[in-house]
């Protein structure tokens, strides 16, 4: 170093003071450049707020370089701001391939905002999930069949996107299916692992219908793997079967002008009208006669033996009320020995 150049100590303790500022100002590029920077300083935070920050300071810095280059000279000056040009450049690269990783598609995004980001569930975990479905839309058109009743086998599990299916076993209407539920989740939860099965409904579209698939085998082996997961699916598959159970509640009472408890001992209430005619009946027959009033009582007899288990019979108003699938619920309850119908009240059952 020469001897006219000041040291490092010199320049920082002891810096050189202004002789004299100068008369004119810097030329458009460094009060262009400065203005740049000043607004990219401005942003916020998060990717996008990075975004905006690194898309304004690149051109902030490369005003500077030309002013460095054109009238301030200095080869320093240019080699400098090319340098947080290029830092720039390469930030707004990698915040840009961020972004476009964390992309999904529309149906997708919708699906997670409705059913996921209420119970905050990481945006990870659910590219997990829609990656075992392969990020694909399945699609119905009118009154075409997603499963015939006992003949499609249970090997999926899906969600219904947008549309409306409708539910119905042997003819006979039981509930429709709306967007973000269930296809198939009884068929699901009735079967193990290991086990298989084919659809006890048919489900058909009533208008033109997506959703999205998770196979049997490929959906097991995720919950497995991650119990998070695993913990999801089961809240969200318990909610849809209740929720198809409460549709069912409401269609009887629509039927029948009563609401009905879903939980079983209290479905006895259904028989009550033919029950208490059968009572009436039989009082009816223990009553004496006119003529029969001074006749002397007979000695009582030891309690008849209980019934026998009724075996299914047509319901001969079937076609007045239409038969439904609670009217199957009861009908095979009543073939159960030791059932709540074998007993006078819900109390007794309970013992």
């Amino acid at each position: 170093m020469s001897a006219n150049s000041p040291s490092w100590d010199q320049a920082v303790l002891q810096p050189p003071v202004c002789d004299a500022w100068k008369e004119i100002t810097e030329e458009a590029a460094y009060q262009l450049a400065s203005c740049i920077v000043l607004l990219g300083y401005m942003g916020g935070s998060g990717i996008f707020g990075s975004l905006y920050i690194f898309g304004l300071l690149a051109p902030g810095y490369f005003c500077y370089a030309l002013w460095g280059w054109l009238s301030a000279c200095g080869l320093d000056i240019f080699i400098w701001n090319m340098l947080l040009v290029l830092a720039c450049l390469l930030q707004l690269a990698h915040l840009a391939y961020r972004l476009r990783r964390n992309t999904i598609p529309e149906e997708f995004d919708l699906l997670y905002k409705t059913m996921y980001l209420p119970l905050q569930v990481p945006l990870e975990v659910y590219k997990e999930i829609v990656k075992c479905c392969e990020e694909q839309v399945q699609s119905l058109v009118r009154d075409q069949n997603y499963a015939v009743e006992g003949k499609t086998p249970i090997d999926r599990l899906s969600l219904l996107l947008s549309g409306r299916i409708r539910v119905c076993q042997d003819g006979q209407f039981l509930h429709y299916v709306f967007p973000y539920q269930f296809l198939d989740s009884p068929e699901w939860e009735s079967l193990r692992p290991s086990e298989e099965g084919t659809f006890q409904v048919t489900l058909t579209a009533e208008t033109d219908c997506s959703y999205i698939t998770w196979p049997r085998k490929k959906l097991y082996l995720l919950l497995r793997k991650d119990r998070y997961i695993a913990r999801l699916f089961s809240s969200h598959l318990g909610y849809d079967i209740s929720e198809k159970l409460y549709s069912l509640n409401e269609k009887l009472f629509a039927k029948f002008g009563l609401r009905f408890d879903i939980r079983l001992p209290s479905l006895y209430h259904v028989l009550g009208p033919a029950s208490s005619e059968g009572e009436s009946e039989d009082c009816e027959e223990l009553l004496p006669g006119p003529g029969q009033a001074g006749v002397s009582e007979a000695p009582p007899q030891p309690p008849p033996p209980p019934p026998a288990p009724r075996p299914r019979a047509s319901r001969p108003d079937s076609d007045l009320l239409g038969e439904d699938s609670t009217s199957l619920v009861l009908e095979d309850f009543a073939e159960l020995p030791g059932s709540f119908m074998d007993y006078v009240s819900e109390g007794e059952y309970m013992k």
